[in-house]
């Protein structure tokens, strides 16, 4: 192995030598445990040493690097005590993600690392959206993360590549191609030599690395940094390397041939820089010896303070008080000048409005710049704000709404455009495992809100005309908004701005011109949790939100004789329970009504709510009206078929007459 040490001091290449070394000695000591029944997974980086140290040793302390399971020398190269590394392995209280999540799933904004999530590609648009809120402070800095061979097939990678080659964002992809994705040989999951070869097609600047030369990897990341700082792109970089052991080592090598694993014990990264250090005279053994030594006291050490704490001790009230992240509604009153306006102008005076309160504010969607949106919702919003925050983005969800995450990461708040709420199925994937989970998991926020064009009545289609909140309602550490009129709308969608939690916020597109209403023309916030009694009654309560209140209201205009409390629920994620059971508890009767199909939907839940705590209260069983079980039509005649507006006003004349 050849070693140019260039222009580094003795002092750098010892301190890179350590470096080295202390990842090494702990997997060591992992391994030992392992075996011992003390620890219960671990995922080695034996032989990719040089990778995480030498990069991490070349970026500054306050640049962000979003590493995977196999890079311990990120973390230790960032000093993070041990102590706090083994209780995060153990599940301790102390550690990164409380006992909530194990190995290196878990991020810390105190050493600026970001981890990964199991699904692999999402952390690579994190990075772009680190990077894009770099660019936008102007500060110079550049974001690294990893990424494994295998990973390379998602599309994740492919999209966030895309990114930030189209904006000239300041990441460098790092792949570390060690051979296998668990157990499938490299020539099993691309055809290409080299994945530095993929660069070429996004218009990107690569580099072949060999990941086991320490010096290599650490004088070509400073020239990187340096030259990034001044030019501002995104490179991508393949790390030549091999894993040494298994997936984790419950798996094994034993699908790896011997002579292929002999052939990389030679190429060592430490033993190889130690005998390169050695051979120039400016490590001896004694000195060596004296290193290890150290390191292996510190490790001991460490562990007993791990081991000396107790085991964690489940706390309902913590578990569910750290779902999301603490939110202080503000509550921002208006004067009473107003004008008469539609949904969408609503939405575009809160967008609008917020983007002047929030200088950090970045919005995101196809087609929203020049053109203003598929509903023209942003139109003007380029000459206003510029289009360093009016972004227009690539068709790739996942990786824009992972961007969105990074922004959040970094300081910046994100608003995500979905064109249609149907396309949010390819960026599923990041909303319910990254967006949801992160406070949870290691108590980051996720100011981000997605909004969600949704719904039929337009005959738009099976691929244009979903209302999909369900989808999104069962998980946990999401907040879902669902209003139904311009003044509801503007003022929740301002609210979900200021909140610093996930938030997905559908907008029925049959709504957005055919429905008027006074509003304010002044900012103002309207909480979450709080449902809208928009007519009072005694004969039944009828509960909706959406195109269904309007519905609802519409049938009971034909019906005076019907007095009916209609429950705007306007919030579904949180939910206003003590309105519904107020109202129920009076009317004696319910019927939920809502757009989306039966099954699963949260009139289900409302229901099963209503039985569970109002049972002695109900004359009849609950009554749910949603559109049949089907991918909704195209056509006129399907699609009023397809929606339960019909159904309605049957169920409701069957129910006052139970």
């Amino acid at each position: 192995m050849n070693f140019d040490r260039k222009d580094l001091s003795n002092i750098q290449l010892l301190d890179l030598y350590k470096r080295l070394l202390k990842p090494r000695l702990i997997e060591e000591k992992m391994l030992i445990l392992l075996r011992q029944g003390k620890v219960s997974k671990w995922f080695s980086g034996i032989g990719q040493e040089a990778i995480s140290v030498g990069i991490t040793a070349a970026l500054d302390q306050d640049e962000y690097i979003l590493p995977m399971h196999r890079n311990l020398g990120v973390f230790t190269g960032r000093d993070i005590p041990l102590h706090r590394l083994f209780s995060q392995w153990q599940g301790k209280k102390t550690g990164f993600t409380k006992g909530r999540d194990r190995s290196f799933h878990f991020g810390t904004q105190e050493y600026k690392i970001i981890g990964m999530i199991s699904h692999l590609g999402p952390q690579m648009g994190v990075a772009d959206g680190i990077a894009l809120a770099n660019k936008l402070k102007k500060n110079g800095k550049v974001t690294a993360v990893f990424t494994g061979e295998g990973a390379t097939s998602e599309g994740d990678f492919h999209e966030a590549l895309n990114i930030a080659a189209v904006w000239d964002l300041p990441v460098l992809f790092v792949i570390e191609n060690n051979g296998y994705g668990l157990s499938t040989p490299t020539n099993e999951q691309y055809r290409c030599e080299n994945l530095a070869d993929k660069g070429i097609g996004y218009g990107m600047e690569s580099h072949i690395i060999d990941g086991n030369n320490i010096l290599e990897v650490y004088t070509k990341i400073a020239e990187l940094k340096a030259s990034l700082a001044e030019n501002p792109r995104p490179v991508l970089l393949e790390f030549k390397t091999f894993r040494m052991r298994g997936h984790e080592e419950a798996s094994g090598t034993k699908y790896v041939p011997q002579e292929l694993m002999d052939l990389w014990a030679i190429k060592d990264p430490i033993s190889n820089y130690r005998e390169y250090l050695l051979r120039i005279s400016v490590l001896s053994e004694e000195l060596d010896e004296e290193f290890k030594a150290k390191i292996k006291a510190e490790i001991d050490e460490h562990w007993a303070i791990t081991q000396a704490e107790p085991d964690i001790v489940a706390d309902l009230s913590e578990e569910l008080n750290d779902v999301y992240e603490p939110y202080d509604f503000e509550e921002v009153n208006h004067s009473n000048e107003v004008e008469n306006i539609r949904v969408v102008d609503a939405i575009t005076q809160a967008l609008k409005q917020s983007m002047e309160r929030h200088p950090n504010l970045v919005i995101m969607g196809q087609d929203i710049a020049e053109y203003g949106g598929a509903f023209k919702i942003t139109e003007g919003f380029v000459e206003q704000f510029g289009k360093e925050r009016v972004r227009n983005t690539p068709i790739c969800e996942s990786a824009v709404v992972s961007a969105a995450n990074g922004l959040s990461i970094n300081g910046h708040k994100a608003i995500v455009e979905m064109q249609f709420a149907d396309f949010v199925s390819t960026g599923f994937n990041p909303i319910v495992n990254l967006l949801a989970k992160q406070h949870y998991r290691w108590g980051e926020k996720s100011d981000v809100v997605v909004r969600m064009p949704c719904g039929g009545g337009t005959q738009a289609g099976p691929f244009h005309s979903q209302t999909n909140e369900a989808w999104f309602t069962k998980t946990p550490g999401l907040k879902v908004v669902y209003p139904a009129f311009p003044y509801d709308t503007k003022g929740l969608l301002n609210t979900a701005i200021n909140d610093p939690n996930p938030v997905l916020f559908f907008e029925h597109k049959q709504l957005y011109r055919s429905v008027y209403q006074d509003v304010p023309k002044e900012y103002y916030t309207i909480p979450f949790g709080k449902a809208a009694l928009v007519k009072g009654g005694t004969d039944v309560t009828v509960i909706s939100f959406g195109a269904g209140v309007h519905w609802a209201l519409e049938t009971l205009s034909k019906h005076p004789e019907i007095k009916a409390d209609v429950i705007d629920l306007r919030t579904l994620q949180p939910l206003d329970v003590e309105t519904i059971y107020t109202s129920v508890k009076k009317t004696n009767k319910c019927i939920i009504l809502q757009e989306d199909t039966l099954f699963g939907g949260i009139s289900s839940d409302i229901s099963a709510l209503i039985m569970e705590n109002c049972f002695e209260y109900l004359d009849a069983p609950v009554q749910r009206v949603a559109s049949i079980e089907s991918a909704i039509p195209f056509v006129k005649p399907l699609e009023d078929q397809y929606l339960p507006k019909v159904r309605f006003e049957q169920q409701l004349l069957e129910l006052l007459n139970y």
